[in-house]
């Protein structure tokens, strides 16, 4: 038996409730299968009600099981390399109050900088544990009494000492943990995916119908970290105008000129593309 199957029977033989948060991306016949079985109390859409409302369907989802032999579990606990989200126990039989703390949790930084932040993602959750000092653990996990999860190849349970309700650090600390560029890379390519599929639906088809459109993306981020280009709004003028492009690809005159900065090297293109929409003058 594997340590998170031996971890859910003995919550579960304390009366723990037991939670799924599941990470929608790849999983939507798991989502599916588990909606059909259970009452509109035992799950909630985390978007829900928050600034990522548009994307609610296919963003994560926590769920309140009854059993820790579920089906849909059991096939779930076979693919952990899939990362499909991560477990928790609670006495805390409340899923609107837990999805609420995770809500609270989801957008970090100032408008026009804001991101979203993946806690459904098992990797995002097992490298803050890993950062976080053990009296910071209720901040973050608040009403879970602990979590199991997939995090550098293996099954890893994190205990919360003093769970409950906590409001949100003006600074919280997971949010100053050191991104590795692997993750991030991972996290990057999820996130803008996600946004191209909810936003820009139809373009998006268009592209599928030519070409891979997770080699295309993958292609276009790393030119954007090639070219220096970490600002939202540089990758994001990257993404409009490949997408917008005739054959889905950029002419070789983006290219970036000797001396060239990043910051100059995009002005230079964004000032371009306003003056061939007729918005500026060169």
């Amino acid at each position: 038996m594997i340590l998170a199957e031996q971890w859910l029977r003995a919550h579960s033989d304390q009366g723990h409730r037991l939670y799924l948060m599941l990470a929608c991306d790849g999983q939507l016949d798991a989502r599916d299968a588990l909606l059909k079985g259970l009452t509109a109390d035992q799950y909630r859409s985390v978007y829900i009600g928050t600034a990522a409302s548009s994307q609610a369907a296919d963003g994560p989802y926590i769920f309140r099981l009854d059993r820790a032999d579920h089906p849909v579990l059991k096939t779930l606990l076979e693919t952990p390399e899939l990362h499909w989200g991560w477990l928790a126990a609670s006495t805390d039989d409340d899923v609107a109050a837990i999805s609420r703390h995770w809500s609270a949790r989801l957008i970090s930084g100032e408008r026009p900088n804001q991101a979203l932040y993946r806690f459904h993602d098992n990797r995002v959750l097992g490298r803050a544990l890993a950062h976080l000092q053990p009296e910071q653990y209720p901040t973050y996990l608040g009403p879970l009494d602990s979590v199991c999860y997939w995090h550098d190849d293996q099954w890893m349970i994190t205990n919360n000492p003093d769970p409950g309700a906590q409001p949100l650090p003006a600074e919280p600390p997971w949010l100053a943990i050191p991104t590795p560029q692997a993750t991030y890379a991972s996290v990057q390519f999820d996130n803008v995916h996600r946004y191209l599929m909810a936003e820009h639906t139809d373009a998006f088809a268009r592209l599928a119908q030519h070409q891979d459109v997770n080699a295309w993306l993958r292609n276009l981020l790393d030119l954007a970290h090639a070219w220096g280009w970490r600002e939202p709004e540089h990758l994001h003028f990257l993404l409009m105008q490949t997408l917008q492009a005739p054959d889905f690809s950029l002419p070789t005159s983006w290219s970036p000129q000797p001396e060239e900065t990043p910051t100059t090297h995009f002005e230079r293109l964004y000032q371009e593309a306003r003056y061939w929409q007729g918005d500026a003058a060169l």
